[in-house]
């Protein structure tokens, strides 16, 4: 069989320079400009504004702060809730390795433990299953130790 040399082709958005350069003169809280392409076989370019996760200064502290940034309705604003409600509640549902968190640790320990899990199955190409048996051993020790 002959050795076929695949090119790689990067897709260029249009829009990546625009947005960096609004986003640049955007400072404080609120939206910043992103850009992606549409999900499919034939993807176009798109920018969207939204709140930067990465940024936690950029992001409104509480509902108030997100009304006057967003100037969402109400009708709006519950459709933000219900939507970010189901997809909070699908999003832990579905995780594979809510099963393996020891539910007495606290919220930063069990976030910690996910992510650790999630990069070293990643890293080392093993399953969930394996990554957890090499790192909850540790993890519940180290809970242990700390509690008594």
């Amino acid at each position: 069989m002959a050795d076929e040399t695949v090119e790689v082709v990067e897709k260029v958005n249009p829009f990546a320079a625009g947005a960096e350069a609004e986003n640049k003169t955007r400072s404080g809280k609120g939206l910043r400009v992103k850009t992606g392409f549409t999900r499919g076989k034939g993807s176009i370019p798109i920018k969207w504004e939204s709140f930067d996760e990465s940024q936690p200064d950029t992001l409104p502290k509480n509902i108030q702060e997100f009304l006057d940034i967003t100037k969402a309705t109400d009708t709006e604003m519950l459709d933000y809730l219900i939507v970010g409600y189901n997809d909070s509640q699908y999003t832990a549902a579905s995780d594979p390795i809510a099963e393996h968190v020891n539910l007495a640790w606290d919220k930063d320990l069990q976030t910690q433990f996910r992510l650790v899990v999630r990069n070293l199955s990643k890293a080392m190409n093993k399953s969930i299953e394996e990554a957890v048996a090499m790192v909850k051993p540790g993890v519940e020790a180290a809970f242990v130790a700390k509690a008594k």
